[in-house]
């Protein structure tokens, strides 16, 4: 009787290295389409909560009568007066009575929101705005920024140029 020789189980050094190599290079390619949509999920964050805070102040000016201020804050509590709204948003009153904070993730890489105004002004009762833009970008600059223009009615739309249909610029 022939001794019958078992053959072996399991995986061969070489078999593993292939392996391990196919799924590098998958990884290589795989890994920065995940970074653009990880930004373009940043992005549209921002955007959202801007577009929410433009309509709440348009809308609050409309149900009181009286104008209503959108803003930028770094603390939370008060309008900063700069241009720089990237840490949070306010709405207040005419009398800087606080109505809503608006805060921005703050994240390592979240995207910058620029105002062209220190604060969009909403008046009551006519239904008026200060037009306004607010620019937002990323690292990835203007190609990738987009922009909140707010018109004198105001009415929020978003565009990937702004008001005079020129680029972006971050």
């Amino acid at each position: 009787m022939p001794d019958r020789i078992q053959a072996a189980h399991g995986v061969t050094f070489v078999e593993l290295a292939v392996v391990l190599a196919l799924i590098a290079i998958i990884a290589g390619y795989a890994v920065p389409a995940f970074d653009g949509l990880l930004l373009d999920s940043r992005r549209t964050a921002a955007v959202t909560t801007a577009l929410h805070a433009v309509s709440l102040a348009r809308q609050l000016a409309a149900i009181r009568g009286e104008t209503m201020r959108l803003c930028g804050s770094r603390d939370a509590r008060q309008c900063s007066g700069d241009t720089d709204w990237s840490t949070g948003l306010l709405v207040t009153d005419a009398a800087d009575t606080l109505h809503r904070n608006l805060p921005l993730p703050a994240l390592a890489r979240a995207p910058a929101i620029r105002a062209n105004r220190s604060n969009v002004t909403f008046e009551g009762g006519s239904g008026f705005a200060t037009p306004a833009t607010l620019t937002i970008c990323d690292r990835r600059g203007a190609a990738a920024a987009r922009a909140i223009i707010i018109s004198r009615s105001g009415r929020p739309r978003v565009s990937d140029r702004d008001g005079s249909n020129e680029l972006l610029a971050c």
